[in-house]
């Protein structure tokens, strides 16, 4: 069985990637790829403290990480659902991924993004650091504008179009993550 986390990379109250995290969940699992499993890993049900303050020092904070760890090392490949913030990844998940190293190596990855122009510049951010993860990321990617994908810029309302795309990183990452498995 092939494990894919699809990866809600924004904590924020209100958030938009809640939907374009369910939205991708249910694609995937609609598509009834054989021997794929796929799973909604909400970075929200982490408390992960920055990195290196005195903060991720506590108890609670390892046993957070720790958990962080684990989950995001029982996947063989992921999906990021990550909106753009001023040209880049958001930090709650650029200091998650910084909690990992081991534990996504060898792995593959695609990208969900959202925002004025569709995330893209959050995704060019994700491959430069999963890039020093030892994560492959796959070409294809899904782009969800707020000014056309989102009633109200808040609203959900995905184009039919985004399917394709969809389906191509989907296609990409199970082929990838398959391949990458035999290096690990």
């Amino acid at each position: 069985m092939l494990r894919i986390g699809i990866v809600q990379g924004s904590v924020r109250e209100g958030r938009n990637g809640a939907a374009v995290a369910d939205w991708t969940l249910n694609f995937a699992k609609n598509r009834n790829d054989e021997g794929v499993e796929y799973e909604l890993v909400d970075l929200a049900d982490y408390d992960l403290a920055f990195l290196g303050s005195k903060e991720s020092q506590t108890e609670e904070a390892g046993a957070a990480a720790k958990a962080w760890s684990e989950k995001m090392a029982s996947f063989d490949g992921y999906v990021f659902i990550t909106p753009e913030y001023n040209h880049a990844v958001g930090g709650a998940l650029k200091n998650a991924l910084d909690y990992l190293n081991p534990e996504v190596n060898n792995k593959a990855a695609g990208f969900v993004g959202y925002g004025s122009l569709g995330g893209t510049r959050a995704h060019e951010n994700l491959r430069l650091i999963l890039g020093e993860l030892q994560v492959a990321d796959v070409r294809t990617a899904v782009t969800f504008s707020l000014m056309a994908d989102f009633e109200n810029f808040s609203v959900f309302k995905p184009a039919d179009y985004h399917a394709d795309n969809a389906n191509g990183m989907l296609d990409q990452v199970i082929a990838w993550s398959r391949a990458l498995k035999t290096v690990r």
